[in-house]
């Protein structure tokens, strides 16, 4: 699919190339790599080589939003991967809310990957569920995002395609058939309390994982969008520490 609006300033796909260990991370729902930026960059100065891809329908209107399916987001994400593969030689995948759950599937399609990082990955999304094969409203209005950090800014969409919230319901229902598959270490980093996506789903993905290894990370002080929220140095210290004891700091020097 072409968008037809041009990307908003920020929100674009942002890529620093370090060491051959890389690190793909995945925005969520309406989101943009801004919201993930933070972290991207503090994993950047502690070496790795850190790829946040723009998801397709994402961060120009919410008219290219409506007009996608999951697996053009999926697609996004997958092509992120081979162009980080082209330099790294290890690659680990991150992902927040639906970029957790996108980031199991790649997981599942490449065995490569050495690692799974989810932050409040997404199955379920109760405020959603009264949509379902419903028609109309055709758009319906986005709320506050769930961040409890004052005064901090997240690039979105003021409305939500009622058709892209039928993609997102579809993807997470077909998610826990292919957790069995997932057989790669995971951390799986959830906040006490979310407001979007209840912090039960990481518990239930790390129970149904075939991962051998498996952690669990909680985070106190952080609603949903955690990774721009009070703890996100503690996010980026958790994903390289989980790193570091997979595969160490491979760099090209």
């Amino acid at each position: 699919m072409q968008n037809k609006y041009p990307v908003i300033s920020g929100a674009e796909q942002f890529y620093r190339k370090r060491g051959q260990t890389g690190i793909l991370i995945s925005h969520g729902f309406m989101g943009t790599p801004q919201s993930v930026q933070y972290i991207g960059e503090k994993l950047a100065k502690y070496g790795y080589s850190v790829l946040a891809p723009r998801l397709e329908g994402h961060g120009t209107h919410y008219y290219d939003l409506e007009k996608c399916n999951h697996n053009e987001w999926f697609e996004s994400l997958e092509r992120g991967y081979h162009e980080l593969k082209q330099h790294c030689t290890t690659i680990l995948v991150m992902g927040q809310s639906m970029g957790g759950t996108l980031a199991l599937w790649l997981a599942k399609k490449y065995k490569d990957v050495e690692g799974v990082i989810l932050v409040n990955p997404a199955l379920t999304l109760p405020s959603y569920e009264y949509l379902r094969e419903k028609t109309e409203p055709r758009f319906i209005d986005e709320g506050v995002p769930d961040i409890k950090a004052e005064n901090v800014h997240e690039i979105t969409y003021s409305k939500i395609p009622i058709s892209a919230i039928h993609q997102l319901q579809e993807l997470m229902e077909q998610t826990p058939r292919i957790l069995p598959e997932i057989n790669c270490p995971v951390l799986g980093i959830k906040s006490t309390v979310d407001h979007v996506v209840p912090p039960e789903n990481t518990d239930y993905i790390l129970n149904h994982v075939g991962s051998e290894k498996k952690q669990r990370m909680i985070l106190e002080n952080s609603y949903h969008v955690a990774s721009l929220d009070n703890d996100k140095e503690q996010i980026a210290k958790g994903c390289h520490d989980f790193t570091q004891n997979l595969v160490g700091l491979k760099v090209p020097y």
